[in-house]
């Protein structure tokens, strides 16, 4: 993994450990403190809570300086577009302070989305550091809706109760036999004997949690799907989150000579439906991102 990389390289370089340290603050913050958070950026005077996150490119000029890679172009996205995200959700928050949703927020979340998904932005970043470049946007993502839109319901909590780990692990229960069935049948899955050292796979989930299934779910559970129920309704929601879900796997694990990944999307779509109810019968993001890393997790190892 990337970040995993990056982390190995922290051993020779404190300034790249604090960089990592300092991005993952901002998500920590609110996963373990949310409603103080929010009170915190909600007391603030309005033109400092729309300029605050300006401070999200320090990461970008304290890398991008010390490899000898900075640019001013790169330096303005990184500057500028946190703050152009405050503003068009403090403009959201006052057009829509029921929060059923609107033009902006699908703004937000279509350039958050592509930007990872198309990786536009990882030219701004020296090889091997562009998981940095991922979890700017998280924050910025996070600052966003949760400190200046005040979205409800959307059960951003690391403070992980026994209902997560019990819904999240029943999905996972109820999506294995589907998924193997249908991913053995499309010939998109291959069983393989592998039986990892435990301290091994233990080190795997965690990483799996924290860099990939808690940053997709923050975004398509927390985000997507808790507006578009908004607008669609309980199943409408699930279901064109699920398939949003589905088409961002639409280039990834490519057959060679294939752009579209029809089987991918597929069954990126039908484990969207369950992460999807597994954040939503207690709206909370612990549930699903147990889900999706399990999946994840045991996909790396057997298939």
């Amino acid at each position: 993994m990337r970040f995993a990389m990056i982390l190995a390289m922290s051993h020779a370089s404190p300034l790249v450990l604090g960089v990592v340290a300092a991005e993952l603050l901002p998500a920590a913050a609110f996963g373990f403190m949310p409603e103080r958070m929010m009170r915190a950026i909600a007391s603030l005077l309005t033109p400092i809570r729309i300029a605050l996150p300006v401070v999200l490119v320090l990461p970008y000029l304290a890398i991008s300086v010390s490899q000898h890679a900075f640019a001013w172009d790169w330096f303005a996205l990184y500057a500028g577009l946190p703050v152009v995200i405050a503003w068009l959700l403090f403009r959201a928050a006052q057009a829509d302070p029921e929060q059923r949703g609107n033009w902006r927020d699908a703004v937000v979340l279509l350039v958050l989305g592509l930007a990872v998904d198309l990786r536009w932005f990882e030219p701004a970043w020296p090889a091997d550091f562009e998981a940095l470049g991922k979890i700017l946007l998280v924050d910025a993502g996070l600052y966003g809706f949760l400190g200046i839109r005040q979205l409800k319901g959307t059960g951003f909590d690391f403070r992980l109760e026994w209902s997560d780990w019990k819904i999240g692990l029943r999905e996972l229960l109820l999506f294995a036999p589907l998924v193997i069935v249908l991913g053995l049948a499309l010939g998109f899955i291959h069983p393989h004997a592998n039986t990892p050292p435990i301290g091994t796979a233990i080190l795997r989930w965690i990483m799996i949690f924290l860099f990939v299934a808690l940053p997709e779910e923050l975004f398509f559970r927390t985000w997507a799907q808790n507006l578009l129920e908004r607008r669609l309704g309980r199943y409408g929601g699930l279901v064109a989150a699920s398939i949003l879900f589905g088409l961002s796997h639409f280039n990834k694990r490519n057959p060679i000579g294939q752009h579209f990944n029809w089987r991918y999307v597929l069954l990126a779509t039908l484990a969207g439906i369950f992460y999807g109810r597994a954040w939503r019968e207690r709206r909370r993001i612990g549930a699903s991102t147990i889900t999706h890393t399990c999946v994840d997790w045991l996909w790396s190892w057997w298939f």
